[in-house]
């Protein structure tokens, strides 16, 4: 008899169970269709009722301590009804406490400019933890869908390999080539006219030009001051010339891969002659003294204080101008080499940034959330994410917009960036928008910036290749591969450079990196690349 109590309760229990789950499903449909309900598919407010949505959000230490009193997120909160937790985490920890969060399953609706990486990206939206945003993109998010129409290769590039989209970008307008091209070469004007030399065209003329200004002391002070080539590391110099050596010639976001110009075939362009090559070149700048000793070591602050002081006669960086303060300077050409190639391959991909916004399963109100983030894809949005408030700190001009007196001219002596704290956050970067030309004022929209830009800009490639998207079993191999085989590459590049192993050495450095399992890692990269052109 007890047993068969125990029987009926149990069974009780099992409907009361399932009643329950019933209920909660129920519950929580009715709640998003009223979340749903709540949004208005166009226009301002975007919802009728006043929602908060919690953020996590990457903070820059340029930015202010609290996005709630910036002027810009005051006034859209009072436009959409759309409160946001923001959830500010400074950078530097900001890695741990969101892996933490998520491995807990205590985390937001939202990751605000959290720089999650692709395989991170993938993880998480096959898990289900990150929604994929395809249908929100098509019915809420209309900024966001012209952006991709308009743009194949960033769908191209937002797309993985499960054909859904789990993030949206920080994304440069295509069109904002000083932007793409943010890293550019300069020389000292001064000194190129005291030597009675003209603008360098050819790497063998940009040559002659460094061993003039180390030989023949442009400055006139009598001593050997002069450094030839500067930068803040080596990478300037090599992105620069591998346009003058045919190799690299996808951008940048492809450091190790690239199409062979004679075969059009995915190749491993760090074991290609063209690329020994552009090292011999660069081993010789160095070996003679033509680039700064210490380039592979310097400090950011050394390097700001030598160009500061006019020490260097060339250089690749944004803008010697906003870096320096030094306004000697003048934008130089893609070189051409040797063997006659001459493109400017040193420019991004419009995705600069893939995971800068991701909506979590715990978000409530994702149309609402769609629609609140869709709108800094369009020009309204865009000009008040990076101008803030018209009257405040901008106004509109017969010339486009500009930034008022007080941030331009601060009375208290506050640099632009400074001036700007309290009024918007654009400023430690990886903002989730689209950045365009009339909206932005840092240093790559400067005058002198735009002149260095339209010196090669005829030269720059017009097939710039995103970051592949990968399947959860090849980015797990890859991972392995990289490790050794693209840790070796960059090693030995710096060395055949400064001369620690010689040329002669090469077909080994070629046989190491085929141990290495070279073959197999172009395997995956060619599945990717297929499913690239494909798509």
């Amino acid at each position: 008899m007890k047993k068969m109590v125990g029987l009926a309760a149990m069974s009780g229990l099992i409907v009361l169970g399932a009643c329950s789950n019933d209920d909660s499903e129920a519950n929580s449909e009715e709640n998003a269709e009223a979340a749903k309900e709540n949004v208005n598919e166009t226009g301002f407010p975007i919802v009728d009722e006043p929602i908060e949505i919690s953020f996590m959000t990457g903070k820059a230490a340029t930015n202010a301590d609290d996005y709630n009193e910036v002027a810009s997120w005051k006034k859209y909160e009072e436009m959409t009804n759309v409160k946001i937790d923001w959830g500010l985490v400074q950078r530097d920890g900001l890695d741990e406490k969101r892996n933490l969060a998520l491995a807990g399953g205590d985390y937001p609706e939202v990751f605000y400019t959290s720089y999650f990486s692709d395989q991170d990206l993938l993880k998480y939206g096959q898990q289900g933890v990150f929604l994929p945003l395809n249908d929100l993109i098509e019915d809420y998010m209309p900024n966001v869908k012209k952006l991709l129409e308009e743009n194949p290769d960033i769908e191209k590039g937002l797309t993985f390999a499960d054909g859904n989209i789990y993030s949206l970008p920080t994304a440069y307008s295509p069109e904002f080539t000083s932007l793409t091209s943010n890293i550019k070469p300069w020389v000292k004007q001064e000194w190129l006219d005291t030597l009675g030399m003209e603008e360098p065209e050819t790497t063998e003329e940009f040559y002659q030009y460094l061993k003039a200004v180390k030989e023949e002391d442009p400055n006139g002070n009598g001593q050997a001051d002069e450094i030839p080539f500067g930068g803040d590391s080596i990478n300037g110099l090599i992105g620069w010339l591998k346009g003058a050596y045919g190799v690299g010639n996808k951008g940048r976001k492809h450091g190790y891969m690239d199409l062979d110009p004679e075969t059009e075939e995915l190749r491993f362009y760090r074991t290609a002659d063209e690329y020994k090559e552009m090292l011999q070149y660069i081993n010789k700048l160095y070996s003679e003294g033509l680039i700064q000793e210490n380039i592979f070591t310097i400090e950011s602050n050394l390097f700001h204080e030598q160009g500061a002081e006019g020490l260097y006669g060339s250089t690749v960086t944004t803008s010697p101008k906003t870096r320096f303060g030094n306004d000697d300077y003048a934008g130089l050409p893609q070189l051409e080499g040797p063997e006659g190639y001459k493109d400017w391959v040193y420019v991004t991909s419009p995705i600069v940034h893939k995971g800068s916004f991701v909506m979590t399963d715990k978000n409530k109100n994702p149309e609402a959330t769609a629609r609140w983030i869709d709108y800094f894809y369009g020009d309204e949005g865009i000009k008040q994410l990076f101008m803030g408030v018209e009257g405040e700190s901008y106004e509109e001009t017969e010339n486009g917009v500009e930034y008022v007196d007080e941030i331009m001219n601060n009375p208290d002596g506050l640099t632009m960036e400074q001036a700007l704290v309290p009024y918007v956050t654009w400023l430690g970067g990886g903002y989730p928008s689209l950045v365009k030309q009339e909206f932005f004022k840092g240093a790559e929209g400067s005058e002198e910036a735009l002149e260095a830009t339209a010196k090669f800009e005829d030269d720059i490639i017009e097939d710039v290749w995103p970051q592949f998207s990968y399947t959860a079993e090849e980015n797990q191999r890859l991972t392995s591969l990289r490790a050794d085989i693209e840790k070796y590459a960059n090693e030995m590049q710096d060395k055949f450079i400064v001369g620690e192993v010689p040329f002669s050495e090469w077909d080994t450095f070629v046989e190491t990196l085929e141990q290495m399992g070279l073959e197999e890692y172009m395997e995956l990269n060619q599945q990717a690349y297929d499913r690239f052109l494909e798509s």
